[in-house]
């Protein structure tokens, strides 16, 4: 009995052992992927997965049609497999597209235009923590804090508003900045209202009571 207990506690020394040498084990960091808006003077939209796109190619109805970008970012016509979209400008893939398919006609012309707007994750701007309906939100042309504040429906009850933190990657490092929720949002002090920038991150902490 006392060869099975041992066997027992050695297994369980064993497994033990092997839980802890798993837990320890950290995950590298999420790459950052930089938004290629800087400033607010310069924004345009880019595709991205979910995206509906509307591709017309003049004079030739029957490759024209209505493709939705897939989760890897690329569609597929019938003539070209596989088109890298993803985090273009329309009028950038109209061009491209212009390329790939002058293999098959001759001087195509392409329009390209978006629907049902999702975007790539580098240009939604991300709410977590104590608002009211925390999510990532498609960036909007001169989308400010206040916006982003009335997207989310608010804070909570429960939010430290004045201890809420802007994330955003600057040269491409995240850059952590003071924001001052309570101030804005309850105090209606529009001096703390700031612009936003595809790619933010606001975080509100919980308040402790």
């Amino acid at each position: 009995m006392n060869a099975i207990r041992a066997t027992q506690l050695a297994l369980i020394i064993s497994v033990s052992a092997w839980i802890s040498a798993c837990s320890v084990q950290t995950l590298p960091p999420a790459t950052t992927h930089a938004s290629l808006t800087t400033s607010t003077d310069n924004y345009n939209y880019l595709i991205g997965p979910g995206d509906n796109l509307q591709i017309f190619v003049w004079r030739n109805p029957e490759i024209s049609g209505s493709f939705i970008v897939r989760p890897d970012g690329k569609i597929t016509t019938s003539l070209v497999e596989d088109v890298e979209v993803s985090g273009k400008t329309p009028t950038a893939l109209a061009r491209d597209m212009e390329n790939v398919l002058s293999k098959y006609i001759r001087d195509p012309i392409v329009t390209v235009s978006v629907t049902g707007f999702s975007s790539p994750f580098s240009e939604q701007v991300r709410v977590i923590g104590e608002a009211t309906n925390p999510q990532a939100i498609s960036y909007k042309e001169n989308m400010t804090l206040l916006d982003l504040m009335i997207a989310v429906g608010g804070l909570t009850e429960f939010a430290a508003g004045d201890s809420a933190k802007l994330i955003r990657v600057v040269d491409g490092k995240q850059m952590e900045y003071s924001v001052y929720l309570d101030s804005l949002v309850k105090s209606g002090d529009i001096s703390e209202n700031v612009d936003l920038l595809p790619g933010d991150i606001l975080i509100i902490p919980e308040a402790w009571f």
